[in-house]
């Protein structure tokens, strides 16, 4: 890897192939992969059905202009469309989810006429541009303080809310339930009291889905939990299972606006044949499957592990989960005790779990086809672990 930019730490460990919820390094040593990826593959690695419409799209065409239409992008934009309750609506396919947020943004920018852009604290919104560097005309709400609050109703006068002016709000871009991997959910008061104030000000709801749709969170989106039908919804990951591909999906008269303006937007990969059959295949095997199902079956019995080890060791702080998007928080930690030290032992037991050391926790987002027994496994192995530790 000398010759690979490092943007980040790296763990010398050569992956060659991968199977479900299983990767093999060069010395066929096999590791169950607890981040599917980088929370992407929610079918599985290497799923077979994935590979066989791959290599029948590849057989046809990949990749198009921009000024053709293929009937595979319209299958994939129908598909998704219904997984969102928007079978009016339209929808675009992207490469990455930094993308589709970005898109969705600027789309809910041009529709308003107005700049200023809502969002809580600490959302991840993207590698880059506006949406990654919350450059410019964003607006936070410190959730941090919204999470210690005690009332049981949010207010609008409250010291946290009452100097932002929802009159010039574009749109509330909402990330639900991930917060830069911390794994944290705004509470439903809160999301409550923003949308009505932005809906009864004109503006719009922005969905950031990448890492919280397609069943991650035991329902298709992670805003299902909170009642909500946002305007514009990003996606990606899961999407395309590893591969490259997002989309924004957007209610019906948000895209007949577009449509009539002098918007245009065109890149090299929008609506490409390849990306879309696999999007489409995705959702076929989710439904098929009864994944999200699955998802909130698998996740309440695993976060109920984790309350169990929290009953046990003094040093866990808190567990928090919904579906198989969850956080195990340890007290601060120090040089005898921390999240690393957990990664590397587990990394040794054959086990791939999130760790993120700045904020002491631990994270688990498996492929939605994951085997129960093997969720069993790595409790076994972490119980083990934390006991010599204590």
């Amino acid at each position: 890897m000398k010759h690979i930019l490092k943007c980040h730490e790296m763990v010398k460990h050569d992956i060659v192939r991968g199977e479900n919820c299983y990767l093999y390094d060069k010395n066929n040593k096999r590791y169950v992969d607890f981040e599917s990826g980088i929370w992407c593959t929610v079918v599985g690695h290497n799923n077979p059905r994935i590979n066989k419409k791959i290599t029948e799209q590849i057989n046809k065409v990949m990749h198009l202009g921009y000024r053709f239409t293929n009937y595979v992008a319209d299958e994939a934009a129908t598909s998704l469309l219904e997984t969102v309750s928007e079978k009016d609506g339209k929808c675009i396919f992207l490469c990455s989810g930094t993308e589709a947020v970005e898109f969705g943004i600027t789309i809910a920018k041009l529709v308003t006429g107005r700049n200023l852009l809502l969002t809580l604290s600490d959302s991840y919104l993207g590698a880059y541009g506006s949406a990654g560097m919350k450059y410019g005309n964003w607006i936070e709400i410190d959730l941090d303080r919204c999470l210690k609050c005690q009332e049981t109703q949010c207010l609008r006068d409250c010291e946290n809310l009452k100097d932002t002016s929802m009159d010039e709000i574009a749109a509330f871009v909402f990330e639900p339930g991930s917060r830069s991997g911390k794994v944290i959910f705004p509470p439903q008061k809160l999301i409550d009291l923003i949308v009505n104030e932005v809906r009864n000000s004109n503006g719009l709801i922005v969905a950031n889905e990448v890492t919280t749709g397609f069943g991650r969170t035991g329902k298709w989106y992670g805003y299902n939990h909170y009642g909500i039908r946002p305007d514009i919804i990003a996606i990606g990951k899961g999407l395309g299972n590893g591969y490259p591909v997002s989309a924004v999906a957007m209610k019906n008269d948000i895209g007949k606006e577009l449509e009539k303006s002098k918007f245009r937007y065109v890149q090299s990969h929008q609506n490409d044949p390849l990306g879309c059959a696999i999007a489409n295949e995705v959702i076929k095997i989710i439904r098929e499957d009864d994944l999200v199902d699955r998802s909130h079956k698998l996740g309440s019995r695993f976060i109920g592990h984790l309350g169990e080890l929290k009953n046990r060791f003094s040093f866990i702080k808190e567990v928090r989960g919904r579906g198989l998007i969850i956080a195990l928080e340890i007290e601060k930690s120090n040089d005898r005790f921390n999240v690393e030290l957990i990664f590397n032992e587990m990394l040794k037991r054959g086990f791939i779990i999130g760790v993120d050391p700045r904020a002491d926790l631990m994270r688990f987002l498996p492929a939605l086809t994951i085997e129960e027994s093997e969720i069993e496994s790595m409790f076994e192995n972490l119980d083990a672990f934390l006991e010599k530790a204590d």
